[in-house]
């Protein structure tokens, strides 16, 4: 029987799929794989029978090729990398210094068979690392790949800890990027303050879009602030409420003066909605 394993390389969050028929494998278990450029260590993320893999719709990896499974050798090796890539940031970041380069080194990473090391920056403008590359190249004795990223990448290499109070989502299990808008902050009634919405990074969080799907559907079926509603006291105007919880605050006018109170969505009817949300 053919099974599909998920592997996770430790340069990329994504995951990539072998196909084998050894079913001597485990979720967590080391694996050496023989990619395009170089041999890579990975770790088994996932392991799927063929035809749930079929139903997800998801992509065979043909390029790369499952070599075997990692030997207490290879574990061994891949610490041992591990352990060289601090050297080698060391030696990069005091090299930046020397020739006074407008970059930030944010990580090392060897490849398993240690033929190259990539050296992942940020800049904010295009940098002319040639003689740099060269010093590296000779000082680490290996072929040296210079890559700059964005800040949202350089949030997954160094990750930390968020506002939630758990570390970063692009850290952990995010495999991609996702969009996300301050449309998203806005349908979610959140504070548009900067500082609320914007993950150490400084750019909108990713967990905005988590629940996007929810509050857009309530969205189109819910009344909206300032919308006219029939209530079991009457008729009356929506002030604010919560779509999650299906709570909402309605003003209702008396013959003693106007009054606040608080319903239940299902003991709402829509009588005119508010096209424009406050």
């Amino acid at each position: 029987m053919e099974y599909i394993l998920g592997v996770r390389f430790r340069c990329s969050k994504k995951i990539f799929y072998f196909k084998t028929t050894d079913f001597d494998y485990c979720v967590g278990d080391g694996v050496i794989c023989k990619t395009v450029n170089s041999v890579e260590f990975g770790e088994v993320v996932l392991i799927l029978n063929l035809d749930d893999f079929n139903k997800k719709n998801l992509i065979l990896d043909e390029l790369n090729v499952l070599l075997r499974k990692a030997t207490e050798k290879d574990i061994n090796k891949n610490e041992e990398n591990k352990k060289q890539e601090k050297k080698a940031f060391e030696i990069a970041e005091s090299s930046i210094k020397k020739y006074n380069l407008n970059m930030k080194l944010v990580g090392a990473y060897y490849s398993f068979d240690r033929v190259k090391v990539i050296l992942f920056f940020t800049s904010n403008e295009r940098v002319d690392f040639r003689a740099l590359l060269k010093r590296l190249a000779y000082l680490l004795h290996v072929r040296v790949e210079l890559r700059q990223i964005g800040i949202r990448d350089a949030a997954k290499i160094v990750s930390g800890i968020g506002i939630c109070g758990r570390p970063f989502c692009c850290a952990t299990f995010l495999t991609d990027f996702h969009h996300v808008t301050i449309k998203m902050a806005k349908e979610q009634n959140l504070s548009l303050n900067p500082r609320k919405i914007s993950g150490c990074c400084g750019k909108l969080m990713c967990c905005l879009k988590y629940e996007q799907n929810a509050y857009a559907f309530l969205n189109k079926v819910c009344p909206k602030i300032g919308a006219t509603v029939m209530s079991p006291d009457g008729e009356g105007v929506i002030l604010n409420g919560n779509p999650l919880i299906g709570k909402y605050r309605l003003k209702i006018d008396t013959p003693y003066g106007s009054t606040e109170r608080v319903f239940n969505r299902e003991s709402l009817k829509i009588i005119k909605n508010n096209n424009d949300k406050k």
